[in-house]
């Protein structure tokens, strides 16, 4: 198996009537150093078509249902470590104005809160570093690709097609 084969979820949600975008706030968790922001979603299981389980984690994270055929790639970022010291993964952020629902904390043993986020902010701190630069690229029009944790010389992150 390539060390990068694991496969990773997140979704933009946007509301374009407020212009705000559906944040969750991590609780510490065993992989991470602490509490941090980042956009709903998380892992792709076995067999599950990718754009289904981007809809199926923005339910189970944030109460908000999206059909798969509503969300739009947006930015693919290929991680070379794994929130679980395991390895790398790849990430597919979607983006959607599309969705029903309220936004809640529809997991409160993982997450702190969950917000929604005006897109003009600075976007909340601690931020996932994937999901900061995959909302930072969706909200600037691009780049569509990037890679995390290659280039320690820029931080780690680097924008690919910029």
């Amino acid at each position: 198996m390539h060390e990068t084969s694991r496969l990773s979820v997140g979704v933009i949600a946007h509301d374009l009537n407020t212009d705000r975008i559906a944040t969750v706030h991590y609780a510490q968790r065993s992989w991470t150093p602490g509490p941090a922001w980042t956009i709903p979603g998380g892992k792709v299981d076995p067999g599950e078509e990718i754009a289904h389980a981007a809809a199926r984690e923005l339910h189970e994270e944030a109460g908000l249902i999206a059909r798969p055929s509503d969300l739009r790639l947006v930015h693919t970022i290929q991680a070379k470590e794994g929130w679980d010291g395991g390895g790398g993964f790849v990430l597919f952020v979607f983006a959607t104005s599309e969705f029903t629902g309220e936004l809640a904390n529809v997991e409160p043993d993982k997450h702190l809160e969950v917000r929604w986020h005006h897109s003009a902010d600075v976007l909340p701190n601690p931020m996932f570093p994937t999901s900061k630069a995959a909302v930072e690229a969706y909200l600037a029009g691009g780049p569509a690709f990037s890679t995390h944790g290659f280039d320690t010389a820029s931080g780690g992150h680097q924008l690919v097609g910029t």
